[in-house]
């Protein structure tokens, strides 16, 4: 039996970051991977029973699971952002969610005939679209800003708004009194009203203490996040107590509270608590797949197949058309936002949960809540991860596929630079927290973003304008380097550069901490004062395609500064003298150089010029 078991958590750990790691490298929807191992290893190959091996600890320690996901989940949520999203965005939250949940409250009742309460809880729990699942589409796929941010933050807010009401249906059903009795009235719904504000009330009030701690210096950095997660278990658990299901509401109410108090410190915090989040949703989405036998799964009937085709189709298409009705989406947006609605992890660990507790209050219908949900899940998350960026070719709605260059610090060369990408089709994003400085690109009619990036909002922003890669380029290198190390766990940390703060800050030992920076763009030497001196005694930026004798020799001629080379819909190889291996360009990549006047050098050999390249 140990045995069995430890193999088991090494098969769940060990299969769930390398299904995370095969979605990011291949770009495909992580949550499909999971699902797909989960059916493997459990009903598939009986290698995983998890309820059988863990007994009466299973259901707990899928419930704190839950409990860190919706607290995370509420981390996420800050009203300032809902204020600034726009009608839209208000309206596929606080109207689209209500509707989606009526509708499919009815479908699974006259479709899946299920259970008045059963199917109500079906209906809440399918409203939520986790940002888990949104989030990685998006970046693998460049949409327009607007529709992104419209899938974004429905996502996000949905996530533990959907929680929430998940958990009070849950509870409403789960007392099996029927709402039309007096019972329900004097009794009943007193009590959960009681239970709700205390859940409230317990969410909001540790937050508080949270804020007084962390801002006087009470609590030491290595003890934050520990804190935080305890406190959330606490709060799930104690609520649990008054009320079966009020844990949700605590755990999400404390992580929204924590968050809009704005607690210097957090982002930091934010980001451990991600990255522990993705292994405890590769784990709980593994185990509840792994955990349906194939008895559950014999319930995959028609009226079950015909409910998911009807939620699909009918429920979040129609809640959508209605609670946009009279905003300013157009039609593409409309049909685009109404059909992409993955389902995720939430979904999964509420329906888990769920369905033991509908079993014991004796709905005969409870047994039909996990094939159902999990239906409707791996349907979403198959066709509309597969379909999202065809959709959005069709109906207009995508950027380009070409791989864009962020670069951070608006001044004459920055802006001759981005031109000199911009005539060749490189898509590229120009950022400053200036607009006096970005007024000379936008006459170029370069692509722009005034925002510091450094702040939420900006990180935010480019969020929604997605980039690839970033070179900071101001004169401050001690900022060139925050920048690049706020952007890096998001970015990848070799695909953030900046020109160099000077020879001596470089030393490994003495100098800026290369966790405390980015790749140095070129050489040591190449700092801001070169460049700036470079431009202003006319040296230009020149885009060029390689020949066989130009890739072999980019970086090697001198009286010339080679710094990009791309290779067209794949990647952008930015040179640095810090590369371990230096990739090098192949006949046929587009070759970015500085290069002198032409009155002061010839023209070097090996390159084929482009018409009207030089910027």
């Amino acid at each position: 039996m140990a045995t069995a078991m430890l193999i088991g958590i090494l098969s769940t750990f060990g299969a769930g970051i390398a299904a995370q790691w095969v979605a990011w490298r291949f770009r495909l929807p992580a949550i499909v991977l999971l699902f797909t191992l989960g059916l493997i290893l459990g009903p598939g190959l009986n290698v995983l029973h998890p309820s059988t091996s863990l007994g009466w600890i299973f259901r707990p320690v899928v419930s704190l699971l839950v409990a860190i996901i919706v607290f995370e989940g509420g981390l996420l949520l800050d009203f300032r952002q809902l204020r600034e999203a726009g009608e839209g965005i208000t309206r596929l939250t606080m109207v689209t969610l209500p509707i989606c949940w009526v509708l499919g409250w009815l479908a699974a009742r006259y479709v899946g005939h299920m259970e008045w309460g059963v199917a109500a809880l079906f209906g809440a729990i399918i409203t939520v679209t986790g940002p888990t699942v949104v989030l990685p589409l998006l970046r693998h796929n460049k949409l327009q800003p607007r529709v992104a941010a419209y899938l974004r933050w429905e996502a996000i807010i949905n996530d533990p708004i959907g929680a929430i009401l998940a958990a009070v249906v849950l509870q409403v059903v789960g007392m099996h009194v029927p709402i039309n009795t007096g019972i329900f009235l004097s009794t009943t719904l007193p009590d959960l009203l009681a239970s709700t504000a205390e859940s409230l009330a317990a969410g909001i009030i540790p937050a508080y203490l949270v804020r007084y701690l962390f801002t006087r210096d009470l609590m030491p950095e290595s003890l934050k996040t520990p804190l935080l997660l305890s406190m959330a278990l606490s709060i799930f658990s104690l609520c649990n107590v008054s009320m079966e299901g009020a844990g949700l509401i605590g755990a999400t109410v404390f992580g929204m509270a924590v968050t809009n108090l704005h607690i210097p410190g957090l982002s930091e915090l934010r980001r451990i608590k991600e990255s522990l989040v993705v292994l405890m949703v590769s784990t709980l989405f593994i185990l509840l797949t792994a955990d349906l036998n194939r008895q559950v799964l014999e319930h995959l009937s028609f009226p079950i197949f015909f409910l998911t085709l009807v939620v699909m189709f009918v429920v979040r298409p129609l809640g959508v058309f209605i609670s946009t009705l009279g905003t300013s989406l157009t039609w593409q947006e409309r049909v685009f936002v109404g059909w992409i609605a993955p389902r995720g992890i939430i979904a999964a660990a509420v329906a888990g949960a769920a369905g033991y507790r509908l079993a014991d209050a004796g709905y005969r219908s409870a047994d039909l809540i996990m094939p159902a949900v999990f239906a409707v899940i791996a349907a979403t998350m198959i066709v509309h991860g597969f379909s999202l960026r065809p959709l959005a070719r069709r109906l207009h709605l995508t950027l380009s596929n070409e791989p864009t260059l962020a670069i951070v610090g608006s001044c004459p060369w920055s802006i001759a630079l981005g031109e000199c990408l911009h005539r060749e089709g490189v898509p590229l994003l120009l950022i400053d927290n200036r607009s006096s400085a970005l007024m000379p690109a936008a006459r170029r009619s370069l692509p722009i973003l005034r925002a510091e990036l450094l702040s939420q909002y900006g990180q935010e922003a480019l969020e929604e304008r997605p980039a690839d890669y970033l070179i900071a380029t101001t004169a401050d290198g001690i900022y060139n380097g925050m920048v690049c190390a706020h952007m890096a766990p998001h970015m990848g940390r070799q695909r953030v550069f900046q020109i160099s703060p000077g020879v001596a800050r470089l030393d490994f030992y003495h100098g800026l901490s290369r966790d405390a920076r980015g790749k140095v763009l070129g050489e040591p030497a190449w700092n801001y004062t070169l460049f700036d001196t470079l431009f202003d005694k006319g040296w230009r930026f020149v885009a060029s395609i390689a020949d066989e004798n130009a890739a072999q020799h980019f970086g090697s001629v001198p009286n010339r500064l080679d710094l990009l080379s791309i290779k067209r819909g794949v990647s952008i190889s930015i040179r640095s003298a810090e590369d371990e291996s230096p990739s090098m360009p192949s006949p046929g990549d587009l070759l970015v150089s500085m290069l002198p006047p032409p009155e002061a050098a010839h023209q070097p050999e090996g390159l084929t010029q482009l018409e009207g390249s030089a910027a």
